[in-house]
């Protein structure tokens, strides 16, 4: 029986990683006192205890929690959701499916840094592009997405979920005006890009699924490429990969050409879609921003570190 300590577990992160637990027999939850979660002792306590825990935390709070893993310990894997350690050349990137030194890495690691949700979406359309030569580390990357609002945290859920919601938050709204996202860094990083990409997040009156899109002109592409190629191409890269579904190419029609941001909500799986034309092609990642985005990539993460199978305990 595997010992699970969950360090934040009352936001929407932990509370969804305490859900896929209910339908598994092999984990023993490591509940804290509530009146003593944020006793540095007591969490010290619990995951020194623990051989699995999960950082569902802010950044600050996420780092001091490492601190007080003790110094013969080696047996305790972390499994972070924060930023806080996502760019640490010491931590695993927890997006397997990017190639078999990020799967071999989580395996072999108890350090694990969970991407971002954005970041997540960015990293499995431009990383692919990447490796096989489509683009070069020097492409101007621009990104949109397209999220529900439960990525913004419990203050921002009561808001949208408030009996007193003010008129704007029934509308989509961009934010990250700055160009100074939390989830650009490791964009940037991960991919080995030169400039950071162009972001727009927007967020929307709805409760969580996201998409992610980059769209390309061919004519700056390293290689040029019709989007039925491309798409083939990232069907190629993801095979056998049963966490991501390169959709055919035309699938969106079945939908009369559009994309419901919340479709792949409740699930732990992602849909590629390439569309466009011979001139501009958009590559655009489909699914659950507190799934693939976040607890559901969290425990995948963790099954990979079990020798479990990836989907274990989780919805695809």
């Amino acid at each position: 029986m595997v010992k699970v300590f969950i360090d934040g577990g009352e936001g929407t992160t932990g509370l969804r990683i305490l859900e896929r637990f209910e339908v598994r027999n092999d984990v023993e939850l490591l509940k804290i006192n509530p009146e003593l979660r944020k006793d540095l002792n007591e969490r010290a306590k619990m995951i020194n205890m623990s051989d699995i825990t999960f950082l569902c935390l802010p950044d600050v709070a996420a780092i001091e929690a490492v601190s007080l893993i003790d110094k013969d310990n080696d047996h305790t894997v972390i499994i972070d959701a924060s930023t806080a350690h996502r760019t640490l050349p010491d931590w695993a990137y927890g997006l397997p499916e990017l190639g078999s030194d990020f799967r071999d890495k989580i395996r072999n690691s108890n350090r694990i840094a969970v991407p971002g949700c954005y970041a997540s979406g960015f990293q499995m359309c431009a990383y692919p592009m990447l490796k096989m030569g489509v683009i070069t580390p020097d492409y101007p990357l621009f990104a949109t997405a397209l999220s529900g609002y439960s990525g913004a945290g419990k203050k921002a859920i009561a808001l949208y979920e408030s009996e007193d919601k003010t008129n704007d938050l029934y509308a989509p709204r961009e934010y990250a005006l700055s160009q100074n996202h939390k989830h650009l860094k490791e964009m940037k990083a991960i991919c080995g890009l030169e400039e950071m990409p162009l972001f727009t997040p927007v967020v929307d009156d709805y409760y969580s699924g996201m998409i992610v899109s980059l769209p390309l002109y061919v004519s700056r592409m390293n290689k040029k490429v019709t989007p039925a190629m491309l798409r083939d191409m990232f069907a190629e890269y993801y095979e056998g990969e049963q966490f991501i579904k390169v959709m055919p190419f035309g699938a969106e029609a079945e939908d009369n050409n559009f994309f419901a941001a919340n479709a792949y909500s409740g699930r732990d799986d992602v849909q590629i879609y390439v569309t466009g034309n011979d001139e501009r092609i958009l590559v655009s990642a489909r699914f659950d921003n507190l799934g693939k985005g976040a607890s559901g990539a969290a425990i995948q993460c963790m099954n990979i570190k079990l020798g479990v199978d990836e989907a274990t305990g989780l919805n695809l």
